[in-house]
């Protein structure tokens, strides 16, 4: 049986669910599933906080003797291997399930094909590739670190009219109005971290937390691009340290110049212990090389950055080829003299990204780019 406009249907609804619980399933993708009888919803689950139950168990449960006979919509591949929970697949063929419907084939190789193959061999008809962009989209983070080993990068930018993202010396300077800003709390929410430069944390001592009333708890891990440890104990960032995450990412032990940092190595150990002992983690990692950096995020579990600023940091990201989609809003405010240039605007996004779509936020235009997967 071929894939119908009918099953279309449903798995948009299957993948709008699994968005609900984005950077919020830990080292889990988090995945939607519909159990339908007769054309109506028995059954539906997205993957839950901290990523277990996943969906289709949850989904099952609800749908009850339902779900015999019924079709399952599932956004990514049902899981087939013994982790700390049974397969998923295993879940699908004991409740009695007809037909599964799904979107995009998992390429973890514990179970690529294989939950596909298990279900087929229990009599249950299978079709994979619904709705395959659209899966693939909202699985984006999950499927840069299982085949790209590192997080998914999304860079944010927000210009304005003349071409700048800040003022210098002038601290946090509102380029955006209030329609924008609260959508990029959302993007914060369903984000595993955000990551800024030591002199964005310095001029700006931003908090990079999520604001919006009732996604409070959603706020990511604060990461700051700090080679010398310079990041001040009075900043937000620190103050703050033990209620949401900061890492600090210092050069390498040993790498640091004098001239670079001005910090000798007793310096560096100074500042390390102050920062450990107000809750801050400090890891050595050369901080301007992302294609060292991001795989050690990879391996904690990181599996989406929000790269917020400022202009260096931006730049070191998008020379390295290693930005996934770039989120850019232009407003009508003018910074005018002392103004700091963009990295990026409309007229260079680099080659390789799409442009996918356009929105208006009061008189602010956000700007969607995005590199294939």
């Amino acid at each position: 049986m071929s894939i119908t406009p009918h099953d279309e249907r449903f798995m948009a609804a299957a993948i709008r669910l699994s968005r609900w619980h984005l950077g919020r399933t830990a080292t889990n993708p988090s995945v939607g599933c519909l159990i339908v009888k007769d054309g109506v919803i028995v059954g539906r689950a997205v993957t839950a906080l901290s990523g277990r139950p996943h969906a289709e168990t949850q989904a099952l449960a609800e749908a009850g003797v339902l779900a015999r006979g019924a079709t399952a919509y599932v956004t990514l591949e049902p899981c087939s291997h013994h982790g700390k929970t049974p397969p998923c697949a295993e879940a699908l063929i004991a409740y009695g399930v007809a037909r599964v419907v799904i979107s995009v084939t998992d390429p973890d190789p514990r179970v690529s094909g294989r939950g596909i193959a298990m279900l087929r061999e229990a009599g249950i008809e299978v079709d994979a590739g619904a709705l395959e962009a659209e899966g693939r989209q909202s699985l984006a983070a999950y499927l840069t670190r299982q085949t790209k080993n590192r997080p998914y990068v999304t860079l944010k930018l927000a210009v304005s009219a003349d071409g700048m993202i800040g003022r210098e010396g002038a601290g946090q300077v509102a380029i955006t109005g209030p329609e924008a800003r609260a959508q990029v709390q959302a993007l914060r929410a369903e984000t595993d971290a955000i990551l800024v430069g030591i002199g964005t944390a310095i001029a700006d001592d931003p908090l990079l937390t999520v604001r919006s009333p009732g996604l409070e708890s959603q706020s990511p891990i604060r990461i700051v691009l700090d080679p010398s440890l310079a990041l001040p104990l009075t900043s937000k960032l620190v103050a703050t340290a033990r209620e949401v995450p900061v890492i600090v990412v210092a050069s390498e032990e040993g790498s640091l110049s004098q001239a670079e940092g001005g910090a000798s190595p007793a310096d560096m150990d100074s500042r390390r212990a102050a920062l450990e002992a107000a809750g801050v983690e400090v890891v050595h990692c050369n901080p301007y090389h992302p294609e060292v950096l991001l795989p050690a995020l990879a391996t904690r579990g990181i599996s989406s950055l929000l790269v917020e600023g400022g202009a260096k940091t931006a730049r070191l990201f998008l020379e390295a080829g290693l930005v996934d989609r770039i989120q850019l809003y232009q407003a009508p405010v003018v910074i005018g003299e002392g103004g700091i240039e963009s990295p990026l605007d409309a007229t260079d996004i680099p080659s390789g990204f799409a442009h996918t779509g356009t929105l208006m936020f009061g008189g602010d235009r956000l700007d969607e780019y995005e590199r294939g997967l």
